[in-house]
């Protein structure tokens, strides 16, 4: 289907990210076109544009010298509002030393000096969750550390990935619904693009979720080393892409970057994606897609199924199969951008 993608408006980015590299995208489909917003801009001195916005938090409670305060974070075993205890906001320094009681389930989450253990076994003495190897390997020290070190910049050698800098800028056009809003970005490894979306001011709140520890730890070790990164309105969370703690219909947007093949069960990830977005709420997500020549390897869906049952990770060999896969789970307006390997799709939630 022919279509046009519209020009993106360039962005100010951090400084220590590497150039990405200029290449051409075939747009697959045209972006579904939202009202418009009008925003109020106001410029820092680092040129920078930041949008004033309030903080999707309600009237905080003091009891006691207590503060207590709902939030977007829910319990992952009945997914009911959790209170904020210890801290009266969401940010990066008010994890350690919270506390988030769930009032249904009796039970309490807690965070540390990086981020919410937001996982359904968090807490526990002797039961221990043993994840699939795709999962499990990104838990290592080592794979962690090397993630932007070299890892994700390979990306672009061998997927067609542009780079960071220029998906966010691709993306910006699909992000345009939930924009002063929130952000989750799941299996956010590392946290390369949760500190772009917190740096770009363009988001009220971001989240970087993911299930590796080590991962969260070095996110944390990058922002520390930015004495001006706006802490203020970023949160480290460690969850289960398959049951996010979130409230229903809360998300203004999801982002999952090269993170889909990583998903043992890519449907039941987006089927909790469709869950937490609000309506109108978008999901975008990076991946590479195997086919053109790879569609001439024999045995490639046979191969596929024993690869997934190994590693418990998956791979896709057309756009119909992502399509499909938003579909299924209740989402519409499926949008795809092709360069090579890589895709970016979008899909919302119907109002």
């Amino acid at each position: 289907m022919a279509s046009v993608i519209s020009n993106l408006s360039s962005v100010s980015l951090p400084s220590q990210l590497s150039n990405s590299r200029r290449c051409f995208f075939k747009p697959c489909a045209r972006p579904r076109l939202f009202n418009k917003r009008i925003f109020a801009v106001k410029v820092r001195a680092s040129s920078t544009a930041f949008i004033d916005s309030k903080p999707p938090t309600e009237p905080i409670v003091v009891e006691n010298e207590v503060s207590s305060s709902k939030s977007i974070l829910a319990c992952p075993i009945c997914f009911k509002s959790l209170s904020l205890i210890g801290n009266h906001v969401l940010s990066v320094e008010s994890a350690v030393g919270s506390t988030l009681p769930c009032n249904t389930c009796k039970k309490s989450f807690f965070g540390n000096q990086t981020h919410y253990d937001m996982t359904v076994a968090s807490g526990t003495k002797d039961y221990g969750v043993q994840m699939p190897i795709s999962t499990e390997f990104f838990r290592f020290p080592l794979i962690s550390f090397l993630y932007e070190r070299g890892w994700r910049q390979s990306f672009s050698i061998w997927g067609g990935f542009p780079g960071p800098e220029k998906e966010f800028e691709l993306m910006r056009d699909f992000l345009k619904p939930a924009l002063d809003g929130n952000i989750v970005d799941a299996s956010c490894g590392s946290g390369l693009f949760s500190r772009l979306f917190a740096q770009s001011g363009l988001f009220s709140l971001v989240i970087a979720l993911d299930y590796s520890e080590n991962m969260l730890q070095q996110c944390y070790e990058f922002i520390k080393q930015e004495e001006t990164f706006p802490k203020e309105n970023l949160i480290l969370v460690r969850a289960d892409i398959s049951r996010l703690p979130f409230v229903s219909s809360s998300v203004d947007a999801v982002h999952a970057g090269a993170a889909l093949p990583c998903w043992p069960s890519p449907s039941t990830a987006v089927a909790e994606i469709s869950r937490v977005l609000r309506p109108g709420g978008v999901f975008v997500a990076t991946t590479v897609i195997f086919d053109g020549p790879f569609a001439f390897i024999p045995f490639l869906s046979r191969q596929r199924q024993i690869i997934e049952a190994m590693s418990g990770s998956h791979f896709f060999l057309s756009e119909r199969e992502l399509q499909d896969l938003c579909t299924a789970c209740g989402l519409v307006g499926f949008t795809s951008i092709r360069n090579g390997l890589f895709v970016m799709i979008s899909a919302s939630k119907p109002i």
